[in-house]
């Protein structure tokens, strides 16, 4: 419920001061770069805080023959409004130790001044001035919701640093740049309205009348300003303004302006006849307008024009998100009442990506012929002829339940059904995240523990959208349930990835295994990393698939295995030595070898071996251990000549370890083993490469990697006393499998 709040509070703050927020983002940025451009004047010549007041004073009054005032700029620039001797009345800046005239004072240019007013007003005078100062209000409260969605997107506070693993565009940058720049949005968003408050009056008006002390007598105490101690002691890094005193009038003083206080001194004898501190409203003035505009201070106003630029980011990527949402939400066109459906499917969904496939699956259904009804798990109720539910479910933050699925244990514990429904329970997610389908195991355990309610299929989690992942499901799902559905999942957005041309160096006969080793030739000038994707469209096919890299001396090496009917496979095994391909290389930095890490640990089984072979290179002092599944003696036989140079066999019960190591657990031979089995046995010198900081990475089947997990959950919570998510949250655990 809390969660809901916050998500509905910050879009529909978001959605009433968006115009607004996009023309003060807009223009901030652009008058981002007026203190940059003014720093980058010529009038600040020497160190203020060596100069002190009484020789700029000194120099003033030698100089020319009046001095009105003068005021040291937020850029440390001096200026001067002075009388010349010919009696011309100029403001200029001056030089701080000789008071020679550098240039003239030019007003705010035209561009500028326009921008100041579209800032301030929207040019609608005192409205407009409302407007943007309401604005800012609602950016401090953005802000404020915006803080704790990120806290619950990431598993609490704790986890406030811990690495991104958004993978759409728009959601990673809006968390990471949400990251970044939230203190100086809040910093941008409150002085605004502090200023808007004290233009309308908002405020206690600072006062700072001067109470006269009872001046000495001046006889004998006559004494030239450079003498004055005061202004010996004050240096110009100090002072925002001086005001000369008109007349030699004894009662006409110098006002000083300083940093916190202001000051009346007898231009005679030097005596402070008077000095008030600011009020507070004063000073946090004087420090929101520099923190507003930051004035004098070029590293600020670069950080305010990027924070002003990722304003306007969070404002159009949030609504991309919600539209985009709101579009995969898209409800079905029912054909029937929940109460004449057979089939209901309840989904659970937070960025509408579930909601996609639960349509399709509902689609499918309804061209079988059979009554369907879908809907959210908030509205779960009873469905008076239905016989079988399909549960379709992400899971949000640290394994809660999405917004519209927050109300249906409850719902499960209040309602009771009309009939026993037969139910399978499918779970989306990215292995990546530590409660990875964390709120889909919840729903199946509800659903197990409900007397209404007989499962049809274990629970099955589906990594990163996986549409294999899926139509295995679905093929089990058709078994148990006695129907042939043939569903149509939407095809996915394409990244626009640049082709570029490779030569195949080397293609290997098919081992007992049907897999090869496909070398290729970087024909292009490109940079690539062992871990990277290599995304491949094979002819007849629009669909782009991908294979995971070795960088071993500059050419790439793939380890594909044959499939039957395999569009891509079937075409990498046809290829001949000089042939070129087209392809694209898809960055997959997740997945990069940890140059700073302590030691690392390698999993893979199949083909998921080949980025493990470039990495074995990269940094030769760093311990290495790979750990490979296979089925038997003959499938090694294909990496032998790239491994026996890098690697000598190890056993697993070795004591010492040499830099790099090498282990097969081979499934089908007597004492078959797979790599779960051996990292078991090993269980206490895994435990302690954890607790040592050593890196885990695992690379092959989706199911070889649930296995493996298990077992590091089992050797973690024995030994370490520490759950496996811990490690994962330190960046102790990557993987990249199918």
């Amino acid at each position: 419920m809390i969660g809901s709040l916050w998500r509905y509070s910050h879009f529909l703050l978001a959605l009433i001061s968006a115009l607004f927020l996009v023309v003060a983002a807009v223009t901030g940025t652009i008058l981002a770069v007026e203190p940059v451009s003014l720093a980058a004047q010529p009038y600040h010549v020497t160190a203020l805080d060596n100069v002190p007041l009484s020789q700029t004073v000194i120099a003033l009054k030698e100089q020319y023959s009046e001095v009105l005032d003068l005021e040291v700029t937020p850029e440390h620039f001096v200026k001067a409004s002075v009388f010349t001797e010919e009696g011309d009345s100029e403001t200029i800046f001056i030089h701080p130790t000789t008071a020679q005239k550098l240039g003239e004072v030019t007003g705010q240019s035209p561009f500028f001044s326009f921008v100041t007013n579209v800032h301030r007003s929207l040019f609608l005078k005192s409205i407009g001035r409302a407007f943007v100062g309401i604005a800012s209000f609602l950016l401090c409260f953005i802000a404020v919701t915006g803080v704790f969605l990120l806290a619950q997107r990431q598993g609490g506070f704790k986890n406030w640093f811990v690495k991104v693993r958004e993978s759409d565009f728009g959601q990673r940058y809006h968390v990471i740049l949400g990251r970044w720049f939230l203190v100086p949005l809040v910093v941008v968003a409150a002085t605004g309205v502090f200023l808007s408050a004290e233009k309308f009056s908002l405020l206690p008006e600072p006062t700072t009348t001067q109470g006269l002390v009872e001046p000495a007598s001046e006889i004998g105490n006559e004494k030239p300003i450079d003498s004055s101690l005061l202004f010996q002691n004050i240096t110009l890094d100090e002072v925002r303004k001086v005001s000369f005193p008109f007349s030699d009038d004894p009662e006409d003083y110098y006002q000083l302006e300083l940093r916190e206080s202001e000051l009346l001194i007898q231009q005679h004898t030097g005596q402070v006849m008077s000095e008030v501190p600011y009020p507070f409203v004063k000073v946090a003035s004087l420090w929101s307008t520099k923190w507003h505009t930051g004035q004098g201070n070029v590293l600020w106003s670069i950080i305010l024009l990027l924070a002003s630029l990722s304003l306007l980011f969070f404002i159009f990527s949030g609504f991309y998100m919600s539209i985009k949402k709101r579009k995969k939400a898209a409800s079905l066109i029912q054909k029937c009442t929940k109460d004449e459906a057979e089939y209901i499917v309840l989904v659970g969904s937070e960025s509408g990506n579930t909601h996609v496939v639960a349509k399709a699956f509902s689609e499918a259904l309804i061209d079988e012929g059979k009554k369907v009804f879908l809907s959210t798990l908030n509205e779960y109720s009873t469905y008076a002829n239905a016989s079988h539910l399909i549960v379709f479910t992400a899971t949000y933050g640290d394994g809660d339940a999405p917004t519209n699925a927050r109300k249906f244990e409850g719902l499960l514990k209040s309602i009771v059904p009309i009939n026993n429904l037969k139910f399978a329970v499918v779970g989306f997610g990215s292995i990546t995240y530590p409660r990875y389908c964390l709120y889909a195991v919840k729903v199946d355990a509800l659903l197990h523990a409900h007397n209404g309610f007989t499962p049809i299929l274990p629970i099955v989690k589906i990594n990163n959208q996986s549409d294999v992942a899926f139509y295995d499901w679905l093929k089990k799902w058709n078994e148990s349930a006695g129907l042939s559905l043939k569903v149509t999942l939407p095809v996915k957005d394409k990244k626009n990835l640049k082709e570029y041309s490779f030569e195949v160096i080397e293609r290997t006969d098919l081992n007992i295994d049907n897999t090869f080793i496909l070398k290729l030739k970087v024909l292009d000038k490109l940079s690539f990393s062992s871990g990277d994707l290599l995304a491949v469209i094979p002819p007849n096919s629009d669909t782009a698939r991908k294979y995971s890299i070795a960088k071993v001396d500059g050419a790439i090496l793939l380890s594909v295995k044959k499939h039957n009917k395999g569009l891509c496979s079937e075409y990498f095994s046809l290829l001949k030595s000089g042939d070129t391909i087209l392809a694209s290389i898809e960055k997959n930095e997740s997945f990069h070898l940890p140059e700073d890490a302590p030691s690392v640990y390698a999993i893979a089984n199949g083909t998921g071996i080949a980025p493990f072979l470039g990495m074995l290179s990269q940094n030769k002092e760093q311990p290495f251990h790979l750990l490979w599944g296979a089925r038997g003696e003959d499938s090694f036989t294909l990496y032998k000549s790239y491994l026996d140079k890098k690697l000598r066999l190890a056993n697993v019960k070795s004591i010492t370890e040499p830099v790099k190591t090498f282990e097969i657990a081979f499934s089908q031979k007597r004492n078959k083993n797979y790599v779960q089995d051996l990292l078991l046995k090993d269980r206490e010198r895994v435990a302690r490469k954890l607790n040592d900081g050593c890196v885990f990475m695992i690379c092959g089947s989706m199911v070889m990697q649930q296995a493996v997990l298990e077992v590091l959950e089992e050797i973690t919570k024995t030994e370490l006393q520490q759950p496996l998510s811990h490690f994962e949250s330190k960046g102790q655990l990557l993987m990249d499998c199918y």
